[in-house]
């Protein structure tokens, strides 16, 4: 497996690799980014809002606006903790409060598997799960329909 990019381990398990604005900017897709701005209102506005290289990257510039402000990011980062698997208030306030239900949804799934694989083999995992069970496309998180060969999907 090649290296991991740590930047997109988003440690509430919402791996940024399989998220549908980071597949955008990485692919500058702009007809995609138009239908994120309406997906991600308030935190998006125009297509140039839809950018993000994952929640742990350096430059602030580089992170979308709700992973900016994220209290989970936060709370695991004054923790000193890599992730919520190693907390043992997972899951929290935090994950109940979480404002996207399919991203609370995969959280709860996620970081058990997490703590459970470890970083390597979880991310390996997460990037499997998310193609299209009838002809392989990849897909993001939160996808219903296969962009190709448009069966419907429920990967997450």
């Amino acid at each position: 497996m090649p290296d991991i990019n740590k930047a997109l381990l988003a440690p509430c398990g919402l791996y940024c690799g399989v998220c549908a604005i980071h597949i955008a900017d990485r692919d500058n897709n702009s007809r995609f980014k138009e239908i994120l701005v309406n997906v991600y209102k308030p935190f998006s506005k125009t297509a140039n809002d839809i950018k993000c290289k994952g929640c742990l990257s350096e430059n602030q510039e580089d992170i979308f606006g709700y992973c900016k402000i994220c209290p989970i990011r936060d709370c695991v980062k004054n923790k000193g903790f890599e992730s919520c698997y190693q907390c043992n208030d997972f899951p929290c306030k935090l994950i109940d409060k979480f404002p996207i239900p399919v991203g609370k949804k995969v959280i709860l799934r996620a970081i058990p598997r997490w703590k459970e694989l470890g970083t390597e083999k979880w991310v390996d995992e997460e990037e499997k799960r998310y193609h299209c069970p009838e002809c392989g496309n990849s897909l993001f998180r939160g996808a219903k329909r296969c962009n190709i060969c448009k069966i419907a999907v429920d990967i997450d």
